[in-house]
C-alpha cells in the first residue's frame, strides 16, 4: 500500500514538473520565434534600404562599368584613381581650390571630404572649411592618353547659420 501511495506520489511529481519544464520551452520556443521574425524583418528592411543607398554608385551600375570595359579600362581600378586625383587637388597653391568655386573664410582652406562617383560621367563630392560647406556637381571623363579631365557642372553652399 505504501508503495502503490509513494509511487502515485512520484508519478504525479513528475508529471507536473514535466508539463511545467514543457509549458516553459513552448513560452520559449514561441518568444524565440517571435524575434527571428522580428529580425528577418529588420534584415529584410536593412536589405532595401542598403540597395537604395548604392542605386547612383558606379561600382554597382552595370551599365557604367560596361561603359568603361568598352573602352578597355577596369572600372575597379578606376574609382580608386579618381578619387585618389580628386582627394590630391586638396593640396594646392593660393587660396583657390582648382574646381571649388568658393574661398574658405577667415584664411582657411576648403578641401573636399567624401567623394561619391555616380555612374560613368558624374561624381558628387562635398566640400568644407570648417565653417562653410556645400556639395559639387562633377563631370568626368579620360581622354585618349588615359588622363584625367574634371569640369565642374554645378555646386552650392548651404547657408551659415546664425544663433
Amino acid at each position: 500500500m505504501y508503495l502503490f501511495i509513494f509511487t502515485l506520489l512520484l508519478v504525479l511529481f513528475q508529471y507536473v514538473n514535466s508539463k511545467s519544464i514543457i509549458e516553459d520551452y513552448d513560452k520559449n520556443l514561441k518568444r524565440a520565434d517571435g524575434q527571428v521574425e522580428k529580425y528577418v524583418d529588420s534584415l529584410g528592411q536593412m536589405e532595401n534600404k542598403m540597395l537604395e543607398l548604392s542605386h547612383f554608385n558606379l561600382a554597382n551600375n552595370e551599365d557604367g562599368i560596361t561603359y568603361w570595359d568598352e573602352r578597355g579600362v577596369d572600372a575597379d581600378k578606376l574609382i580608386p584613381v579618381i578619387k585618389d586625383a580628386l582627394y590630391s587637388m586638396n593640396v594646392y597653391e593660393g587660396d583657390d581650390h582648382p574646381l571649388i568655386p568658393y574661398a574658405g573664410t577667415g584664411g582657411k582652406r576648403i578641401t573636399m571630404n567624401t567623394i561619391k562617383l555616380l555612374n560613368h560621367k558624374w561624381i558628387i563630392a562635398d566640400f568644407s572649411d570648417g565653417t562653410i560647406w556645400g556639395e559639387i556637381l562633377l563631370g568626368y571623363s579620360l581622354n585618349d592618353n588615359k588622363d584625367l579631365k574634371f569640369e565642374v557642372l554645378n555646386s552650392f553652399l548651404y547657408p551659415i547659420e546664425r544663433y
